[in-house]
């Protein structure tokens, strides 16, 4: 039996970076960050070691901005495609109530 060579799956279309977009990508790089630092705030409580700096702590915060950074993100781009899809309804499109 002979493997045929498969050809790659399709890409999508590029499509230009929306508003929040670039927001989202911060905020889940500054999560990450803040993951891996309480993550390493907490190592020594199970390795019975000298508990680190104050300062450490303080980048285990970063959990939660990076969150934060990642739902406004996340929100402008709601908003942005719900602009886009009135405008592409039009006046006529719209239900009046």
């Amino acid at each position: 039996m002979t493997a045929t060579p498969s050809s790659p799956a399709p890409r999508p279309p590029d499509r230009a970076a929306g508003p929040g977009d670039r927001l989202v990508r911060i905020g889940a790089i500054v999560f990450i960050v803040g993951a891996v630092a309480t993550l390493v705030t907490v190592a020594p409580l199970f390795l019975g070691t000298d508990p680190f700096p104050t300062v450490a702590y303080a980048l285990s915060m970063l959990m939660g901005v990076g969150f934060l950074i990642a739902g406004a993100g996340l929100l402008l781009s709601i908003a942005a495609q719900r602009r886009q899809a009135r405008s592409a309804t039009g006046p006529s499109g719209a239900s009046a109530t």
